[in-house]
């Protein structure tokens, strides 16, 4: 069977921490999308469950566009407040 190079780009700290885990794994990149284009080709779908970002939804963004007009219109005001660090 004749193998196809296939170029796509990727930030680079993505990159080498994919190289990394697919090392520990004993898999290059490589092998590791090569095993993830089979299984989309076996099941005609993605392996795993992709939703959209709730940051993005009609109602987030007609939300933000209410508080940018307050605060051009001087109705509200912007208060620093602590960094919380959340736990990931």
């Amino acid at each position: 069977m004749t193998q196809k190079m296939i170029n796509f780009r990727m930030d680079e700290d993505m990159k080498i921490q994919m190289e990394e885990v697919c090392k520990e794994m004993g898999l290059s990149m490589s092998s590791a999308f090569i095993m993830f284009a089979k299984k989309v080709i076996r099941e005609r779908r993605i392996p795993f469950e992709i939703s959209a970002d709730p940051f993005y939804s009609s109602e987030n963004i007609m939300e933000l566009q209410r508080r940018i007009s307050n605060l051009e219109a001087g109705i509200t005001s912007l208060k620093e407040h602590e960094l919380i660090e959340a736990d990931e």
